[in-house]
Formats: structure tokens, C-alpha cells, sequence
């Protein structure tokens, strides 16, 4: 399930905000995105702001107006989420259709609870190789106890 795998420690950024202060506090705390919310109170993901909306956009297109931009004007939307509920080949294949690399993780109520990155599914299919890579080598190993 999608909860397993998921951040929960998402940082998080409102339309009016300055683009500027997005970027820093994106910095601040190492991420490569912001989860764009209306209200931080239900915080219902509206949309997304990357590293790439900003370097791609604004940055590359106009930088000498890069100080007078709001998340507003640059943020994808609407927000792909995705179910904590869900399936990682459910979320997979919502990331795949929309091109997305991350999505931000709901509850039942449609509130953000997390985020779901590539990198958490990648981190997750390792770990499930290593075990299988594993098992393997101890099979072998038990077969050569038994009959050397």
C-alpha cells in the first residue's frame, strides 16, 4: 500500500506566496517540491510546485521578474493524488499516465497525509531484489550442505 511507502514529513506552500520564499524554504529543507494547499487547515492538495516548474519557468524565461511571481502563477494543477489506501502498481500507474514523478498522498477525507515519490518505490523494489538475491544464494547454499 501506497501508506507504507509514502513521506509523511511534506513540506508544504500557499498560491500567494512568494515565488522567491518557496524556493528557499524548499532549500531550507531539501526538497525538490512543494505540496500546493488552499487551506492549511483540511490542506487539500490544489497543486504541486517543483524545482523544475521554477528553473524551467520563470527562471529560464524571465528572471528579471522572478522576485514579483507567486507560487500561484507557476504551480501545476491540478494535483494528481493518490489514496493511502492504494496499491504501489495503482499509484505507478497514475504517476505513469500523468508523467508525474511524485504525488501527494490523501486520506479518506482528501486531506494530505503524504507524499509518494519514484524514489520511495525504487527504494522499496531494492529492498524486495535484495531479498530475492538473497534467497537465491541460500537455496544454493543449503543444496550444497545436503548434497556436497
Amino acid at each position: 500500500m501506497v501508506s507504507t511507502h509514502c513521506t509523511r514529513d511534506v513540506v508544504t506552500g500557499q498560491r500567494h506566496e512568494p515565488l522567491a520564499e518557496a524556493a528557499q524554504r524548499m532549500r531550507d529543507r531539501h526538497v525538490g517540491d512543494l505540496v500546493i494547499v488552499d487551506n492549511m487547515d483540511d490542506r487539500t492538495p490544489v497543486g504541486m510546485l517543483t524545482d523544475r516548474d521554477i528553473v524551467v519557468g520563470p527562471v529560464a524565461q524571465a528572471a528579471e521578474h522572478f522576485n514579483e511571481l507567486t507560487i500561484g502563477d507557476v504551480m501545476s494543477t491540478p494535483a494528481i493524488t493518490v489514496r493511502e489506501s492504494d496499491g504501489l502498481d495503482s499509484a505507478l500507474s497514475k504517476m505513469q499516465s500523468h508523467g508525474v514523478r511524485r504525488v501527494p498522498v490523501v486520506d479518506g477525507t482528501g486531506s494530505l497525509c503524504g507524499l509518494l515519490a519514484v524514489d520511495d518505490v525504487i527504494r522499496h523494489v531494492t529492498a524486495e531484489l535484495g531479498k530475492l538475491v538473497t534467497l537465491q544464494a541460500t537455496g544454493e547454499e543449503r543444496e550444497f550442505v545436503r548434497r556436497p
